[in-house]
């Protein structure tokens, strides 16, 4: 007798067929892309049509009855006048996931399960080439064993995920536009800007955005305010008046010809965080942070680069701001394909500082970057850290991609504390003076069944270091899996 996943794997499958001309409707948006490349013009990556961020989705091409494979293709392109100038876009996710973790919160203790649900549902009106309306409902839930008080981000009746207006069209041959509303926001490293697809709802911010794009060059400013979310109906989700990010953010697509066909874009930014609650060693107090640096990624050949270097500058109640990033991750493939093998590493610093004393504050911080990249766990964050770790990643099966690597951390400041994903302190690591933090044993796979179904696999060991265990903390291990399923 089938199991109850195996049936809805079955069904699910039955209404996914990936057939070429799915794909050729699902990367349509090739073909009438702005002058920009889409891939790197802040708006996120879209793989086999599908992106984290549901309204960079393009499906013009369902309009073209050929490409269209099952029914669930029809919701992509819904006109709602005889020309098709005005349609609608319907989206959907359902994402069931459960977490294991060892010594939660690195103390000993009874392991914490997690049972966590997602059921996202989306609507997308365009009305005419310049104008559209994009709309988003969120429900996160959680149970499970020693799961504490959840964060709104993991338990949360309904939410108003993202609502938002947009204009866009041509002007002397640039692209230009203006959003405004509730919205999701990548446009910068994935370190320091993420919606965060690790939390049950996303992150999102309140504001405007603007942008103008051209053939190798495109400029992207904004003034937006996070989401402060309730936890029962949408009624509660808040536009959070302590806390402002705003800035502008430019690109640059290098000449492929400069390094042989490559793709490679450099991207400045100057970036400003205002937090009226702004906390550091158990101080709370507004803040003002600045943020000026580049963004360098794309790839040369077999060799794929990402890398981002940015100065923080600014004042938290009456202690300076003097703070530095240098995010570097590289790697080399190893052979032609595109699903070849991959070695790399990465080499991290985050400075730190003055969190428990006098004089500057030092500590770097990331405004709402993806919050799993040093940990899985969330234990670390690119604040008083220095990093490396090798990397590997293949394709043992079709479909199946694999990332391993073994990361070392260690502080920056053996007179500061060491910061959560969260940016708050493990309590008492200020007060030791030992400078390894942990070593970190990290595997992923991702099997791809098709571009609306896929199911992921996670592991971490943290042996923690001295710099954790001289104040009590212990060592943890962390297993998840989770299966998505997207329309």
């Amino acid at each position: 007798m089938k199991t109850k996943f195996s049936r809805l794997l079955a069904a699910t499958l039955c209404c996914a067929p990936f057939t070429a001309h799915a794909e050729e409707a699902r990367t349509a948006n090739s073909a009438i892309s702005p002058v920009y490349p889409v891939s790197s013009n802040g708006d996120g990556a879209v793989t086999n049509g599908y992106s984290i961020s549901r309204w960079a989705e393009d499906w013009r091409g369902m309009a073209d009855k050929s490409k269209r494979d099952d029914p669930l293709d029809r919701l992509k392109f819904l006109p709602l006048d005889a020309d098709g100038d005005i349609y609608l876009t319907l989206s959907g996710e359902l994402r069931l996931r459960v977490n294991q973790t060892t010594n939660p919160n690195l103390r000993e203790a009874e392991a914490q399960r997690q049972d966590i649900s997602r059921v996202v549902a989306g609507a997308d009106l365009h009305v005419g080439p310049h104008l559209r309306f994009y709309g988003e409902l969120a429900h996160a839930g959680i149970g499970g064993r020693n799961i504490g008080t959840p964060a709104t981000s993991m338990r949360n009746g309904l939410v108003a995920q993202q609502y938002f207006a947009e204009a866009s069209g041509q002007i002397a041959g640039l692209d230009v536009g203006v959003r405004y509303g509730r919205q999701e926001f990548v446009d910068g490293p994935n370190l320091l800007t993420s919606q965060r697809d690790n939390n049950t709802v996303h992150y999102t911010l309140n504001g405007v955005r603007a942008w103008v794009r051209g053939k190798a060059l495109r400029a992207d400013v904004f003034d937006l305010r996070p989401t402060a979310y309730g936890e029962d109906g949408i009624g509660d989700d808040r536009s959070d008046p302590e806390r402002r990010f705003s800035g502008v953010t430019l690109g640059y697509a290098v000449p492929k010809a400069f390094l042989g066909d490559s793709k490679i874009f450099v991207d400045p930014f100057l970036w400003r965080r205002q937090n009226g609650v702004g906390t550091w060693g158990g101080r709370i107090g507004p803040a003002t942070r600045w943020y000026g640096g580049v963004h360098v990624y794309g790839d040369a050949g077999p060799v794929q680069v990402d890398w981002t270097v940015n100065h923080q500058w600014g004042e938290f109640i009456d202690q300076k701001i003097d703070a530095w990033q240098v995010l570097l991750a590289q790697s080399y493939r190893l052979g032609s394909a595109k699903a070849a093998p991959r070695i790399g590493f990465s080499a991290d610093y985050a400075s730190g500082g003055g969190g428990y004393g006098d004089g500057k504050l030092r500590d770097a911080y990331s405004p709402f970057g993806n919050n799993i990249y040093f940990s899985y766990q969330l234990y670390l964050t690119p604040s008083n850290i220095r990093a490396i770790a090798p990397t590997f990643s293949f394709s043992p099966l079709k479909n199946v991609k694999v990332n391993a690597e073994y990361r070392f951390a260690w502080r920056d400041s053996v007179t500061d504390a060491v910061y959560r994903a969260n940016g708050q302190p493990f309590a008492g690591t200020q007060n030791g003076r030992a400078r390894k933090i942990a070593e970190l044993a990290r595997l992923q796979a991702v099997w791809t069944i098709s571009p609306r179904v896929s199911f992921t696999g996670r592991y971490e060991h943290l042996e923690a270091g001295p710099a954790l265990t001289d104040a009590g903390y212990r060592s943890s291990d962390f297993l998840a899996g989770w299966l998505s399923l997207r329309f």
